[in-house]
């Protein structure tokens, strides 16, 4: 239960924070700190379990059968970096608060952050792949609002769409590697996954999986070749900076390559792809980090260089390089973050980031001063900090690395770590000394006390790891890397001497070469930008990732020309041919054996009924062009013919929905009639328009005569074939015992396949919604709703005009509004009746919504809408709204009592005077689907029945058409 608070914490939090008032900044921050302080003594309460080895876990089952239940997992290393998550996250926090200007939107701030925070918690804490992938994607999401939260300003919507580009393609390359890897152990739990290493890394998918999962993990990360849209994240506001590119965003990708090292690990494929991405991109960000102008960009590029050196020790592959990357993610997250706010109080205090225009702030901001020294000094790897003892680890691993006479990783590392040296030794220097800057926009000065505590804190942090790393992080990073590693848990000592050897030689050399290079640097590098350093800009991916997306727009360009077209009807036959085509390639592999079975009788009555509704299609077909409304009648009587036979073939559910279906559809297309515009008549066409409706027909003929026969042979082949035990038997064995219903087609819509239903009336409500936000700010033009002269001429009666089934010349209904009234409750009372027989008997929720929607359309035809609205008081987006939220409830309420989503239970409980009586959960679930289906017809209807007498009132402003005959002439 712990986990699962901690785990919906934050997006509770998100929600209020939502919800407050925009001037709110304190009350904001005060809610966002307490949820991550909370989030934090949760985890930290795990501390004991986690210390004895234990791996806590809570499983809530979902879809067992396929292997999705939501699980959530604590080992030593998810707990570390959950703790990362929560203590950095609160510090952001504390720091937020007085960075952000009461202007600003801070309740959108809050809300994001928090939904960050939670999605980067559903990561660490997630024991099922697929799980973890849904929360990665979730992330993507989160920091793209994030980065754009200045959404007014050009770069941050540009930074903000390249990062979710990227992202979002790396998360869909995951999804397939998991997939894949799922499909090799046979289960997408993380326990099993972790276990079966040596399965997976001698299979034959071995190879493609590993790429898929590093195309996540890289493109997260920021590694080469994706590196170039982490610098481009900084528009985001400073605190985002620092919590996304310290201890979540970028570290996603870092967590998923340690998290499957015992599955992916321990190959020369492994070696290659993340060693030679991570030696890639720490090289190259180290380098391009040391001309940067910006403070914001020289952190960006030195946290590329930093994630780098963390994938090439993940690389290396050996456990020892796993334990120094572990440690070393925890030292970066401490000075990049206090780096980052260090930077953002640089630019809240004088009002720019510029370096050129930065210098002497030592003596105005002593204190933020020399704490921004020491967090640099850190990250340089200056000894007695915690960036010296993991960059000395790595130092140790490059050497190991190389084979004998190989000091090419060694080297490699030690230009590296040199390069780290100048670009801190300029943050430093250029910032802080030299004198005083005379041009600044402000006056700067130290920050708030509170500002400035979070910098404190991590710089602290920073001195205590370093000098005794033993007693601080030891136990958890033994505990983090026991976690990941297991039986090759290695022997390492994190203390800060080893004695005179390798790698504190390329120590030295790293800050003596640092230094001196910064030196002979230091008079150019103010006056040179990155496009003028050579060699620089050639590592800028965002050349080929403009020029890919301008050839992917150019091709959605010649497709749109080949395929697209602003009418309908050519989209739906270019998705009909699809369809056919793609059914046509098993039909051929198979030789049409399905369509060789021997024909039945012919029954005269049901082929005379068939006769009726084929002469109907037929009669529809034609009579569309030339009166509309006499086709939708044929379409009427049609469908009517669908409902007997299903009556025929003993499918009374099927024949009830259908019934309905066509009852409200014939209403609401009716209503639809009045926007078409009208048809040209021939004689207005010329020999070429004619000639091209001929040739449209035919086309159309022949798609239509493709399809029909192809679901005729289908529906052939369904009926002729043998009969025996399948799906049909399970289904009618189990729908009483384990169902608690008769009808086997309602238990199998609100149990066996209840997660289908929900999809589907979720799928309504969407399109009733989508239809109501389309429709009520549509005008139509008066050209196409211009109605004859003499029933322009006469006065409107409010919604009584537009009224489908009223008299064209009066207005009024041909059939009494008071019997249509009272056939109102009568369809109430059947609605309920099929209602409650659905479980056993045809009915349901489904056919009991639609009956009660035709009541509703009945007393719209007897007083239209507005009568409608003032006497039902019917509020169709609550009703869609209660709707599926009673759906969902009664699913999760399963999950209360330890089973899978949305399943079904059916107490016989003993009441007083009536005995025992059924009451299965499904009947909530089926009341959401009646009360949605209710509220998406009601909601249709009346965004079409309003826009109707909305063209009816534009048709009276605009008056007859030219053309038209004077209201006194006599007809023709």
């Amino acid at each position: 239960m712990k986990l699962t608070i901690l785990l919906l914490l934050p997006f509770a939090g998100s929600v209020l924070a939502a919800l407050l008032p925009a001037n709110a900044r304190n009350r904001e921050a005060w809610l966002a700190g307490l949820v991550a302080l909370a989030g934090t003594v949760l985890t930290a309460s795990l501390y004991p379990d986690i210390a004895l080895g234990n791996t806590v876990r809570h499983e809530i089952a979902w879809l067992p059968g396929l292997g999705l239940n939501f699980v959530l997992r604590v080992d030593g290393f998810a707990w570390l970096f959950a703790m990362l998550i929560l203590v950095i996250g609160l510090l952001v926090v504390v720091y937020a608060r007085y960075y952000m200007s009461p202007s600003d939107p801070v309740p959108r701030f809050f809300a994001f952050f928090l939904a960050f925070m939670g999605s980067m918690l559903g990561i660490v804490l997630s024991g099922n792949l697929v799980q973890m992938v849904l929360f990665w994607e979730m992330t993507s999401l989160a920091s793209f609002m994030l980065i754009g939260y200045w959404h007014h300003r050009p770069d941050a919507r540009r930074g903000a769409r390249m990062a979710l580009t990227v992202t979002v393609a790396g998360g869909l390359c995951l999804l397939a590697g998991i997939l894949m890897l799922g499909r090799v152990v046979g289960s997408y739990d993380l326990d099993r996954v972790l276990a079966a290493g040596d399965l997976v890394r001698g299979h034959d998918w071995y190879l493609p999986i590993l790429v898929l999962v590093a195309l996540g993990a890289l493109t997260k990360s920021a590694q080469f070749p994706f590196h170039f849209w982490l610098p481009r994240a900084m528009a985001a506001p400073t605190p985002v900076s620092a919590y996304l590119h310290s201890a979540t965003m970028v570290k996603a990708g870092v967590f998923l390559l340690t998290r499957f090292w015992p599955v992916l690990a321990g190959t020369p494929e492994w070696s290659w792809i993340i060693g030679g991405a991570g030696l890639c991109t720490l090289l190259i960000g180290a380098f391009v980090a040391i001309f940067q102008q910006d403070l914001k960009g020289l952190l960006a590029y030195s946290t590329l260089s930093h994630l780098g050196l963390i994938m090439l020790l993940l690389g290396i592959g050996t456990p020892l390089a796993a334990v120094a990357a572990i440690f070393h993610t925890m030292n970066h997250a401490t000075f990049k973050a206090s780096l980052f706010m260090a930077a953002g109080i640089i630019d809240h205090e004088t009002g720019t980031r510029d370096i050129r225009r930065l210098s002497g702030l030592w003596r105005p901001m002593p204190r933020t001063a020399a704490l921004a020294i020491i967090a640099a000094a850190a990250m340089a790897g200056v000894p007695l900090l915690n960036g010296f003892l993991s960059k000395e680890m790595f130092f140790a691993e490059a050497v190991l690395a190389g084979s004998e006479n190989d000091y090419r990783m060694a080297v490699a590392a030690t230009v590296a770590g040199l390069f780290s040296v100048t670009y801190s030794l300029r943050f430093i220097h250029d910032v802080f000394f030299g004198p005083k800057a005379t041009d600044l926009p402000r006056e700067p000065h130290e920050p708030p006390g509170w500002m400035r505590f979070p910098v404190e804190l991590l710089v602290l942090a920073c001195l205590v790891v370093g000098m005794v790393p033993e007693y601080t992080v030891g136990p958890a990073l033994k505990f983090a890397a026991a976690s990941v590693l297991g039986a090759d848990m290695p022997a390492y000592s994190l203390s800060g001497w080893h004695g005179l050897n390798l790698p504190l030689v390329m120590s030295l050399t790293a800050l003596a070469g640092g230094t001196l290079l910064y030196l002979l640097l230091q008079r150019h590098l103010k006056l040179h930008t990155v496009e003028r350093t050579p060699l620089v800009h050639r590592f800028d991916g965002q050349r080929v990732f403009d020029r890919i997306l301008v050839g992917i727009n150019a091709t959605a360009v010649r497709l749109e020309h080949l395929l697209g077209t602003r009418r309908l009807q050519v989209q739906l036959e270019l998705v009909i041919l699809a369809v056919l085509a793609a059914a046509l390639v098993p039909a051929v592999s198979e030789g049409f054996s399905w369509l060789r079975a021997a024909p039945t009788p012919v029954d005269p009555v049901l082929s005379a009924l068939w006769a009726v509704g084929i002469a109907s299609a037929i009669g529809a077909a034609w009579q569309a062009k030339y009166h509309r409304l006499a086709a939708l009648a044929m379409m009427g009587v049609s469908g009517l013919v669908t409902c007997v036979t299903f009556v025929w073939y003993s499918a009374p559910d099927l024949a009830l929905t259908q019934l309905m279906v066509e009852t409200v559809t014939m209403v609401l297309l009716l209503l639809g009639l009045r926007w078409l515009p009208p048809r040209r008549e021939p004689a207005e066409m010329g020999t070429t328009a004619k000639f091209s409706a001929r040739v449209r027909r035919a086309r159309d003929l022949a798609v239509a005569i493709a399809a029909g026969g192809a679901i005729a042979a289908l529906a052939y082949a369904a009926l002729t074939r043998p009969r025996g035990p399948g799906m049909a038997s399970f289904f009618i064995e189990r729908a009483l015992p384990e169902g608690g219903g008769a009808n086997v087609v309602n238990v199998l819509l609100v149990d066996f396949r209840s997660l289908d239903t929900l999809g589907e009336i979720t799928v309504l409500g969407i399109v009733a919604l989508t239809v109501y936000a389309l429709l009520r700010r549509f005008r139509p033009a008066p050209e196409s709703v211009r109605v004859p002269a003499q029933r322009a001429e006469q006065p409107a009666r409010g919604a009584e005009a537009a009224r489908p089934g009223a008299d064209a010349e009066t207005g009024y209904l041909m059939v009494p509004a008071l019997y249509m009234r009272l056939l109102f409750p009568i369809l109430v009372v059947v609605a309920v009746f099929f209602f409650v027989r659905g479980h056993n008997l045809p009915g349901g929720g489904f056919v009991a919504g639609l009956i009660l929607a035709a009541a509703v359309i009945l007393q719209y035809m007897a007083g239209g809408t507005a009568w409608t609205e003032d006497r039902l008081r019917m509020r169709p987006h609550r009703w869609i709204g209660v709707g599926l939220l009673t759906a969902l409830a009664t699913g999760l309420g399963a999950w209360v009592f330890g089973y899978p989503l949305l399943t079904s239970h059916s107490p016989h409980p003993q009441l007083p005077w009536l005995g025992e009586v059924p009451m299965p959960s499904a009947f909530a679930f089926d009341l959401g689907v009646f009360a949605l289906v209710v509220g998406s017809t009601v909601l249709v209807l009346v965004s079409l029945a309003h826009q109707s007498v909305r063209s009816h009132r534009v048709a009276q402003e605009a008056g007859p058409p030219p053309d038209a005959a004077p209201p006194d002439a006599e007809p023709a």
